[in-house]
């Protein structure tokens, strides 16, 4: 048996693809969009996907199963646990063979059977693979989801992100049984999970890219709980925000999502760009924070091109309209803008401007702009300013300045009306997301926005006074 596993960095998401060397050929786990990766996969290892399936209906990102399935001719399984509310809406169209607990199905040597493991949702599956021509217990599993390494999937998406209210209790529930049946199982059973640290879909996850249950079983907290109420209240404590997208994603793939787009988008001119700021449409600057605060054109946001684009494209960028950004306009940088923006469902790219041409824009007739940094000596002196704290809430809950506003910055475009008249000083913890929220309130038209260098952290290191507790936000 090969195993490959291939890694997103942006989304911390892992595929694998199983493969058998003696049959020359492979099952592709939870792909996603850029399918054409899978398929040098599988050229480089000589061998044919014939099986493509995933552990449940994604919510980070854009599914490319359907479409994997669709151009390799292999033969799609989908899981049909969960209830008649969590089934694939395209799978009879797809001609897909439907996985309940139990289900088994071969990649020449290697056997792989369905374990139901609902708890992150409700139709989640964990795979089982077992090397036949080397022994007939299984070696591993592919937990998707449902176990990390030192964490698990988080119960909470369905009503935090998707608006399914009343499921995270339940949900919690649920994982608590699943772990407590699956942890039965050997020590030595080795697992692959579905994300890696940086991961949304749980809250502590390691950076590892595996481990093993027995070693779960000793350091992984969910695993050592056993009493059910302590692991609820824990499970559903501290999770981070969801991002927005989330809620997309997941109708999108339950539903089938189309092919990826293959149309490069254009190089945009300057009057295009300087036309849409006039206008306040949407033009995203993806250069590093300290180069946006530096000197900006007014009317832009920033979104740096760094590991966590995608996650705050898919919270702060609308899905409805075209999007012009300030990047790499090279063919091979605008392929990937286009290639990373579908991979959560972001298609609308009416063009990219040379980033470096900022200065044009200025010159046909954009405002120049800054965001000024201001030191926690001098925010600690002057108690006049609003101070916006855009950290998550179980950021602001473990600590935070007197007073300070939380609004994460996933919200705030949509919660600008709360931010109160007159100055305002924006951080996060280190500096990164409050360039990002101070950019969204230029772009409202606030011009008394600054940003606090080095964030919380610089202000806690000043010996600055610091309060506990969620407070409001």
């Amino acid at each position: 048996m090969l195993l490959r596993r291939l890694f997103d960095e942006q989304l911390a998401q892992a595929t694998y693809l199983v493969a058998c060397e003696h049959s020359k050929v492979a099952l592709v786990v939870d792909p996603g969009r850029n399918i054409d990766q899978y398929l040098d996969a599988a050229a480089r290892d000589n061998v044919r996907i014939i099986a493509v399936t995933e552990t449940h209906i994604h919510a980070d990102f854009v599914s490319g199963s359907r479409e994997l399935s669709r151009k390799t001719g292999a033969k799609l399984y989908l899981s049909a646990e969960g209830g008649e509310e969590w089934q694939y809406a395209f799978a009879s169209d797809a001609n897909a063979e439907l996985l309940k607990h139990g289900s088994r199905f071969t990649v020449g040597d290697v056997l792989i059977e369905a374990v139901h493991t609902p708890g992150h949702t409700p139709e989640h599956i964990t795979f089982l693979v077992t090397d036949t021509a080397v022994g007939n217990e299984p070696m591993g599993a592919l937990t998707g989801d449902f176990i990390f390494v030192a964490d698990v999937g988080r119960p909470d998406l369905l009503e935090r992100a998707a608006g399914m209210s009343g499921t995270m209790e339940a949900g919690a529930r649920q994982l608590f049984k699943s772990l407590s049946e699956f942890k039965t199982r050997p020590d030595y059973l080795q697992i692959w999970p579905g994300h890696g640290a940086g991961s949304a879909c749980g809250k502590a996850l390691g950076a590892m890219p595996q481990s093993t249950l027995g070693f779960e079983k000793l350091f992984n907290w969910a695993l050592v709980e056993t009493v059910e109420q302590r692991f609820v209240d824990a499970v559903l404590s501290g999770q981070p925000e969801p991002p927005a997208y989330f809620a997309k994603m997941k109708q999108v793939n339950r539903e089938g999502p189309g092919d990826s787009p293959t149309n490069l988008p254009p190089v945009a001119d300057t009057a295009t760009v300087v036309n849409a700021l006039e206008i306040r449409n949407t033009v995203v600057d993806t250069r590093p924070t300290t180069e946006y605060s530096a000197r900006h054109a007014r009317g832009t946001i920033n979104i740096p091109r760094n590991k966590s684009f995608l996650k705050w494209a898919g919270s702060l960028l609308p899905y409805d309209r075209g999007i012009l950004f300030l990047g790499d306009v090279t063919e091979a940088g605008r392929r990937s803008l286009m290639r990373d923006l579908a991979s959560i469902g972001l298609e609308q790219i009416a063009g990219v401007f040379p980033v470096e041409s900022v200065e044009d824009l200025i010159k046909g007739g954009i405002e120049a702009a800054a965001i000024d940094g201001v030191t926690a000596g001098a925010v600690a002196l002057n108690g006049t300013p609003t101070i916006l704290d855009v950290r998550a809430r179980s950021e602001y809950a473990e600590g935070h300045i007197a007073d300070a506003v939380n609004i994460p910055l996933g919200e705030l475009q949509d919660r600008l009306d709360e931010v109160p008249a007159g100055e305002v000083v924006v951080h996060c913890q280190g500096g990164s997301r409050s360039v990002i929220a101070a950019s969204i309130l230029q772009r409202s038209g606030r011009d008394d926005v600054s940003n606090l260098s080095g964030g919380f952290g610089e202000w806690e290191k000043a010996g600055n006074k610091v309060e506990r507790g969620s407070g409001a936000g």
